[in-house]
């Protein structure tokens, strides 16, 4: 079995999801008391946060780079940003780093594409909706990507930052987010992509006919896959 390095605490809360998902794919697949191994980097998500809303994306890549050096050095044999916003300095950290980054919206793109889906709306942060880092990755696997329009963009975003990243769950803001998945099925989005990891603490498939694509589950469930491949 590889040595998972998970880069986390972008929020904790999502990360412990990272943990568990992981931890249950491995058991799932060896059975009995196996579990995953594992390096946890946890960073200071405010320190992260704050730097993401003044732009300052090469000091945000300055310390990733050097929390996944660290797991390289500590043993990882791959690596695992958890996290969707913070794919945008992966080619920074992969340029800091020896071992493999696996990329969460190529993950996301490979089921997609698997399930023949080429038209799908992306709910995320301002950053991850707005930016060409994230969509791009997609686009070049042949999904066409729509996002919310501007103030439901707002919306998304200030509840991921206002109130997932901080362990609240509002039945309010669950229900906006239903709305804005169905309006973008409404423009003919074949499916969803929750691509901020603390998206599915709020929603799940159960809550809507529309299908939905969880990152941090298909993103743990490849990281899972790639620790028990051969070599």
């Amino acid at each position: 079995m590889k040595t998972i390095g998970l880069l986390g605490g972008m929020s904790w809360e999502s990360t412990e999801t990272y943990y568990r998902l992981i931890n249950e794919g491995v058991k799932a697949r060896l059975g009995g008391l196996h579990s995953a191994r594992l390096l946890l980097y946890s960073v200071d998500f405010a320190e992260i946060e704050a730097l993401q809303h003044r732009g300052d994306w090469p000091a945000t890549a300055e310390i990733l780079s050097g929390a996944a050096l660290s797991l390289e050095k500590a043993g990882a044999d791959f690596l695992v940003i958890g996290t969707n916003t913070m794919h945008k300095v992966a080619p920074e950290i992969e340029q800091a780093i020896g071992m493999p980054l696996l990329h969460i919206a190529d993950a996301t793109a490979q089921v997609l594409v698997k399930d023949g889906i080429s038209r799908v709306g992306l709910l995320g942060t301002r950053f991850t909706m707005e930016q060409a880092f994230y969509r791009s990755r997609l686009e070049e696997a042949g999904i066409e990507v729509i996002t919310p329009d501007e103030s439901q963009r707002a919306e998304v975003h200030r509840v991921i930052y206002e109130e997932l990243c901080q362990g609240t769950i509002n039945s309010d803001s669950r229900n906006a987010y239903l709305d804005i998945v169905a309006s973008l099925s409404e423009r003919e989005a074949q499916a969803v992509i929750l691509g901020c990891t603390e998206i599915g603490l709020l929603i799940r498939q159960s809550d809507t006919r529309v299908p939905l694509y969880d990152t941090t589950r298909i993103h743990a469930e490849q990281a899972v896959e790639l620790a028990l491949s051969h070599p």
